[in-house]
């Protein structure tokens, strides 16, 4: 039987399922590192800016945990802090919010927020619990930057503080400091913000803020004195005391203020430029108008005679003491003190009457200094002061004064002067102690001792006489009583002899009384009896 009746068999095929690369298991992990990415680049995209900031030292900064604020929100953080390359001072990286990215420009600035007390502030007293952390002002430039170099100390004004800068020179700072405060009025209305040597070295130069809206009343006759401390003055009115608060006695203060006869003027600009005054007296005293400088020629102590002191004509304020020499006379060798003043009456409101129009001042001015001195008119140290015993110098009249006369040949003129009140005190008293010395104590004394040896021998004679007087009255007794024996009491003879007796016996205890009274007294025989006319 042929093959072709054996049943047909299909035909085997393989067939080649296609497999899947990826399992299952790795879709997981796969989701997990697509997310990943996403968040990584969200991160990367939403990081702010990172910035590098220089600092002058670390302390109280740690890497990881030191923030930085800007008005007390939270903008970034201290990532990584390292030396600079050339060792002097520490770099930050700080990581910054998003959002501030518009604000980190060019004049942005950064400072250590730290427990610190400066003049009138006290801050950061918060970091002594949460630790330091970086400040932050932003700045109005607007080109950006990344890397700044912090403060020193923190500002004193924030950067959205309204008012206005202005700047005042002095040649000594004083107790002013960043914070001192600013009094108008006694009222505060700023600080001050900084301050800085100019480069000459010859002054400084303090900017001060005032704050909106006292600032409108800073213009340019605005004068500015440093009103630290308490000024007291003791005068003929009185013990006078002037301050603006007791925290500007504590930590010193600037007050400024406008003349109520000052022109008023717009207000001064920004940043203008004034003096700051030692004192409101200095502030407000008018400018020199043609002062006249003379010399005086002392002899007396100079103590407590400064350059400022006062120069008074009768008791009306005319100048000042410029300077104060010293010299000797290379001929006499004395030693003496020219003081020059300055004279300026027309800056203290002298007005001088009936001026003509076409009057020689200057030759005016002689013939009135002449005149003032052929009138007895002297120059004369005064005690200005009993507390402090500062000296002024007094021009008045002086009748009894040696005839003198103006040097106007000396440069600069000098007028006359006289001994001061306590030199002639001290010119009299030595007068007297040598009146004193010229006394012959020792011969007064030898006569006063002979007088009382010559005075007690008198004594003794005197009272040998008054026993005598004793025994002879004695004798007159026992004579009257013989007498009354021989006489008639009744006759006359016997009235006669009780007389003279009487007398005999008054006289005798007369005696008595004066040689008693001599014993007590015996400078009665110098000085008379107390009490009778001499």
């Amino acid at each position: 039987m042929p093959d072709t009746a054996r049943p047909t068999l299909p035909e085997a095929r393989v067939v080649t399922r296609r497999r899947t690369r990826l399992a299952p298991v790795w879709i997981v992990p796969l989701v997990a590192a697509a997310v990943g990415v996403w968040v990584a680049a969200t991160r990367i995209l939403g990081a702010g800016p990172v910035i590098t900031i220089q600092l002058a030292t670390a302390e109280g900064l740690e890497a990881g945990k030191t923030k930085v604020h800007y008005n007390g929100v939270d903008v970034g953080s201290v990532e990584t802090i390292r030396l600079s390359p050339d060792h002097l001072s520490v770099l930050a990286t700080v990581q910054m919010a998003p959002e501030t990215e518009p604000f980190l420009v060019a004049d942005t600035t950064f400072w250590v927020v730290s427990p610190r007390i400066s003049g009138a502030n006290v801050s950061g007293l918060g970091t002594l619990i949460s630790g330091a952390y970086l400040g932050m002002a932003i700045g109005a430039s607007k080109t950006a930057q990344r890397t700044f170099v912090a403060l020193d100390t923190p500002p004193v004004i924030a950067g959205n503080q309204p008012g206005r800068f202005f700047v005042l020179k002095t040649s000594s700072l004083g107790s002013l400091d960043a914070g001192t405060p600013i009094y108008f009025r006694r009222l505060q209305v700023g600080q001050v913000a900084s301050y800085a040597l100019d480069p000459d070295g010859a002054s400084l130069s303090v900017k001060v803020f005032v704050d909106t809206p006292y600032d409108q009343y800073v213009n340019p006759n605005t004068r500015f004195w440093n009103a630290s401390g308490v000024d007291v003055s003791l005068t003929a009115a009185g013990l006078k005391v002037q301050t603006q608060s007791l925290l500007s006695i504590l930590v010193g203060g600037v007050a400024f203020e406008t003349a109520a006869d000052a022109p008023l003027l717009p207000p001064a600009d920004e940043n203008a430029t004034f003096t700051l005054f030692d004192s409101r007296e200095d502030a407000f005293r008018a400018p020199p108008r043609s002062p006249q400088t003379y010399q005086l020629l002392f002899t007396d102590s100079l103590r407590g005679l400064s350059v400022g002191a006062p120069v008074y004509f009768r008791g009306i304020e005319v100048g000042e003491v410029a300077k104060i020499d010293a010299q000797i006379d290379a001929q006499t060798l004395r030693f003496s003190a020219p003081v020059t003043i300055t004279l300026d009456a027309q800056r203290l409101g002298i007005q001088v009457k009936d001026l003509p129009p076409d009057a020689d001042l200057d030759a005016l001015r002689r013939e009135f200094l002449d005149r003032l001195v052929a009138g007895g008119v002297r120059a004369q140290l005064q005690a200005g002061n009993l507390l402090t015993g500062a000296l002024l110098v007094s021009f008045d009249v002086y009748p009894n004064a040696p005839p003198a006369r103006i040097d106007w040949a000396h440069d600069p003129p000098r007028l006359p002067t006289i001994p001061g009140e306590l030199q002639a005190l001290e010119n009299s008293v030595a007068s007297i102690v040598k009146k004193l010395d010229q006394v012959p104590y020792q011969a007064i004394g030898d006569d006063l001792r002979k007088t009382l040896a010559e005075l007690d021998r008198t004594l003794a004679s005197a009272r040998a006489t008054l026993d005598n007087a004793d025994r002879l009255v004695g004798n007159a007794d026992r004579l009257v009583g013989n007498a009354d024996r021989l006489v008639e009491p009744s006759s006359v003879l016997g009235a006669e002899l009780a007389t003279t007796l009487q007398e005999l016996s008054r006289a005798a205890r007369s005696l008595r009384v004066l040689t008693d009274y001599l014993e007590q007294h015996p400078e009665s025989l110098l000085r008379g009896k107390p009490g009778e006319a001499k």
